[in-house]
């Protein structure tokens, strides 16, 4: 395999193809597993997802699932970000309630995350309510979670910004769940802005969104969306070069 990426590579420095420095790079300088590695590998697979943009993982799963995994433009990130982890899944239900302890459950599902994992969150009918804000999300900082998405509300943008914790949200809002909201499970499926989500599923995002990857597919939804990536990379410089997408599609076969 890296004597294949090599010649490539020296390909397309004949050619001039190759991006100027400072630019986008069309190669990866590590070379991608098998779809069996990946699998035994958990750890490296969801590293891999890092490098890899969240279109063409949308795209392998088109290709090979026939499903839809990405949430729609609704959700939106509080500063352009990338991210990739775990997902741990957390529900609150809409009741109005006395009850101090009613969103307890929420706060231990952060400290029972650490390292890499994405708080996937549901805030029922929660268009307007913070389903988080500063103080969870310097929590996750802290416990070094990857990053949040929240069907519903978010607050405390000066704090989340400035310690750079990447959060996915439906809206900015001020209010409060505190109340109005009862926890109502940890690591549950989940509907989230129309995409279902699983404990444990892959969460993948950057400024083209976030694209949810079941755990069962993910080696082999990773190997596509590399190759995918790859090809897309390598059409910028031909395009850049010969100034035709036509002639590049027929080249690469892709668009």
């Amino acid at each position: 395999m890296a004597k294949s990426k090599l010649s490539k590579a020296t390909m397309w420095l004949a050619l001039g193809l190759l991006p100027a420095a400072g630019t986008a790079l069309a190669f990866k300088a590590d070379t991608p597993l098998t779809e069996a590695e990946y699998r035994a590998d958990p750890a490296k697979m969801v590293e891999a997802f890092r490098h890899v943009e969240a279109a063409s993982v949308s795209d392998a799963e088109e290709r090979l699932l026939h499903e839809k995994h990405y949430m729609s433009h609704r959700m939106q990130s509080i500063f352009p970000t990338k991210f990739a982890g775990t997902a741990i899944t957390v529900l609150l239900k809409k009741e109005e309630n006395n009850d101090p302890e009613a969103l307890s459950g929420m706060l231990s599902a952060i400290d029972g995350g650490g390292p890499g994992s994405v708080y996937v969150m549901k805030v029922e009918d929660g268009q307007d309510i913070a389903g988080m804000g500063g103080l969870m999300g310097t929590a996750m900082f802290s416990r070094g979670f990857s990053g949040a998405v929240i069907d519903g509300g978010v607050r405390d943008l000066p704090q989340l910004k400035r310690i750079g914790f990447p959060v996915y949200a439906t809206g900015v809002v001020p209010s409060t769940s505190v109340s109005h909201y009862r926890f109502g499970g940890m690591n549950v499926a989940l509907e989230v802005d129309g995409t279902r989500v699983e404990a444990n599923d892959i969460i993948v995002a950057d400024q083209d969104g976030v694209v949810v990857v079941p755990r069962a597919d993910a080696a082999k939804i990773l190997v596509l969306a590399q190759q995918l990536d790859e090809t897309e990379h390598s059409m910028y410089p031909y395009i850049e070069k010969f100034h035709s997408i036509e002639d590049a599609v027929k080249h690469f076969g892709r668009i």
